[in-house]
């Protein structure tokens, strides 16, 4: 897949959506981490800590990556990891976060890039799913992703408070993202290859009704 291509701008699009969405927990622990610093030094902090978070999650990529094409049924394992996030994504059962507040600069920037480290593993399998394992549309997504996540993550979550159809997008974009991954797997594929879209179909409409079926029992 050629990054310039209609099918490789496409990608990147569902990259940025995907990280984006799945960025909101990780603005929380920067804004945690880094609160109690100077406001020079906060700015350091959320700065370097951010650069060294996707630094970090490019060398998990790059590891899942390679992972995807040596370890059979891992594409089946990713998909439906895909499709439970989407649905993760849509439960707004309130998370709370145990993040300490450091005081001093070195200790938030290694609090940044530990805490998001861990709690990026899903931007991670959701940003690899959608480049296809395209190792340059990975590098080429994530690098437009960092300046919105270093500055806009909190003005995007607003957004999203204001217009939740933007979380269902993303929720439907992950169904999609994760059925392509299981049906690309080797067990699968030649059994499901002749109903590839209606399939994809199939797996948007599970990851967003188990949501709303959820939302409305609770």
């Amino acid at each position: 897949m050629e990054i310039a291509s209609v099918a490789g701008l496409l990608a990147i699009v569902k990259i940025i959506v995907i990280d984006i969405l799945l960025a909101g927990d990780n603005a929380i622990v920067i804004g945690m981490a880094a609160k109690n610093l100077p406001p020079h030094h906060r700015k350091q902090a959320i700065l370097w800590g951010t650069v060294g978070a996707i630094v970090l999650r490019l060398v998990m990529a790059v590891l899942f990556v390679e992972a995807l094409n040596t370890i059979p049924a891992l594409h089946l394992i990713g998909g439906l990891l895909l499709l439970w996030i989407g649905y993760s994504l849509l439960d707004d059962t309130k998370k709370e976060h145990s993040i300490e507040a450091k005081d001093n600069l070195r200790s938030a920037i290694m609090t940044i890039v530990i805490a998001d480290g861990v709690m990026g593993i899903d931007n991670v399998i959701g940003v690899v799913g959608a480049a296809e394992g395209h190792m340059g549309l990975v590098v080429a997504g994530m690098l437009i992703t960092v300046p919105i996540i270093i500055w806009g993550s909190t003005l995007f979550v607003k957004l999203i408070d204001r217009y939740p159809v933007i979380l269902y997008a993303g929720g439907g974009i992950l169904g999609w993202v994760g059925g392509g991954m299981i049906e690309a797997d080797h067990l699968v594929a030649p059994y499901l290859a002749p109903y590839a879209i209606p399939f994809k179909l199939a797996c948007v409409v599970l990851v967003l009704a188990a949501a709303i079926i959820k939302k409305r029992m609770r």
